[in-house]
């Protein structure tokens, strides 16, 4: 307690250290910790956040080309409600998407938006997410004593399904890293790695955990002050290399073994209750080729997946979307006409259908829905932001482009107010460039 106590008045003292620009930094950092939080109190304080900025606008004349491509990939947003199948669905997301417009534009034209250091930024957000993920914890144990049912300390059930615990799992991870990167770790910052570290296993993204042990072995090889030490470094590595090469036939045959077995514990997680459909689980060979389902048909996370990349490929072959995309949003109308083609899960009084699921892809998601230009911007604001990290080796940057980057093969994350608000605003905080 008396270490949160000293962080707290910390925070107060290095708010109050610049009268002049105070509120902005208060509410960038109230922007990162409110995005678990209701939609609105964060569309609120972004709203705030943008009318100090402009209170105080200064302009910056230095160009930032990367911070640009996110307003870039908005104003095409914006111009595909002209071919837009679904013209009152794409003013929706135009309005959803906001924050993609709103935080670059603070960034680029307002040049005293960031006073407080990166390293300070990342503090509190990550002490935020420690505070929050002790709230989850406590309410689980409560809810076990009440349900004696282990399954409200996993998955969804350990926060929200529409906080979605994939989409947490990557607030935990980013806190994560913080705390285990400290040059100068205390005793509690060991403890709440580890604390953190459970947490994200209960939370079950297998994509998430991959990614935090695969960027884990990155810092501790080639961050870490022991990793100058490692000098059978680049050996390890040589072999995990050649033995990656000789198992490639045996992970060949994996993938297709996987590929038509019926299981539900294929890579990535659930979309629909399985005790919701019935027990008749769909393999991925069956979510590619087959010509109907029935109503008792469930679908793995990966068999999901299949399924809705299948019917990406089909839309390219039968609508005009290549360059243009159906228009913002406008994929959900698509989605449904061909879930009841194909005779999916059409959903029932506590849930709903697979039919009114979006790809769970951002690249599918972007392709089907921008065209070829929507998608080429999107690599390319990721590029940028991966390469950027590199090129200024800073582990924090890196681990949030990585995690980005493999978030985006599984789910819509910018399709979501708190995934765009989470990556617009990590985004800009690490590409943002100020000379001191």
């Amino acid at each position: 307690m008396k270490h949160f106590q000293a962080i707290f008045k910390e925070i107060i003292n290095d708010f109050n250290q610049d009268k002049r620009n105070n509120y902005i930094n208060v509410f960038f950092i109230f922007i990162l910790i409110s995005i678990p939080f209701y939609n609105f109190i964060n569309s609120l304080i972004i709203a705030i956040f943008f009318l100090i900025s402009s209170f105080k606008f200064r302009f910056n004349k230095e160009k930032n080309v990367s911070i640009s491509l996110l307003i870039v990939l908005y104003i095409l947003m914006i111009i595909s409600w002209l071919w837009s199948i679904d013209k009152a669905l794409t003013i929706e997301a135009l309005l959803k998407e906001i924050p993609l417009l709103i935080i670059p534009i603070c960034f680029l034209l307002c040049k005293d938006i960031i006073i407080l250091n990166k390293d300070k930024i990342l503090k509190y957000y990550s002490y935020s997410i420690v505070v929050l993920t002790v709230f989850f914890l406590t309410k689980a144990i409560y809810n076990y004593f009440l349900t004696k049912d282990f399954s409200v300390f996993f998955f969804h059930n350990l926060v929200t399904k529409e906080l979605n615990a994939v989409h947490f799992s990557v607030f935990v991870t980013l806190a994560l890293f913080y705390f285990l990167t400290k040059d100068l770790k205390k005793i509690n910052d060991y403890i709440l790695v580890v604390f953190l570290l459970i947490f994200l296993l209960l939370l079950s993204s297998k994509n998430i955990i991959l990614s935090t042990i695969l960027l884990s072995g990155i810092y501790f090889f080639y961050y870490s002050k022991s990793a100058n030490k490692m000098r059978l470094r680049n050996i390890i590595i040589l072999g995990v290399v050649l033995l990656s090469v000789l198992s490639f036939s045996l992970i060949k045959e994996r993938l297709i073994f996987e590929f038509k077995i019926k299981e539900e514990s294929n890579i990535g997680h659930t979309v629909i209750n399985k005790k919701e459909i019935g027990s008749n689980i769909i393999s991925m060979k069956e979510a590619w080729y087959n010509e109907k389902f029935n109503q008792t048909d469930y679908f793995s996370g990966s068999s999901f997946r299949v399924y809705q990349t299948r019917l990406f490929f089909e839309f390219l072959q039968e609508d005009n979307i290549f360059w243009k995309g159906f228009g913002l949003n406008s994929s959900y109308k698509k989605l449904e006409e061909k879930g009841i083609h194909y005779n999916v899960f059409q959903g029932n009084n506590q849930v709903e259908g697979y039919q009114k699921k979006n790809f769970h892809n951002q690249y599918i998601q972007v392709f089907a829905e921008l065209g070829m230009f929507g998608f080429l911007i999107l690599v390319i604001i990721l590029y940028v932001n991966l390469k950027k990290a590199i090129k200024h080796k800073d582990f924090m940057h890196i681990a949030f482009a990585v995690l980005m980057i493999s978030l985006f093969l599984t789910e819509s994350f910018l399709w979501r107010q708190r995934g765009v608000v989470f990556f617009t605003a990590f985004y800009c905080l690490f590409n943002y460039t100020k000379k001191e």
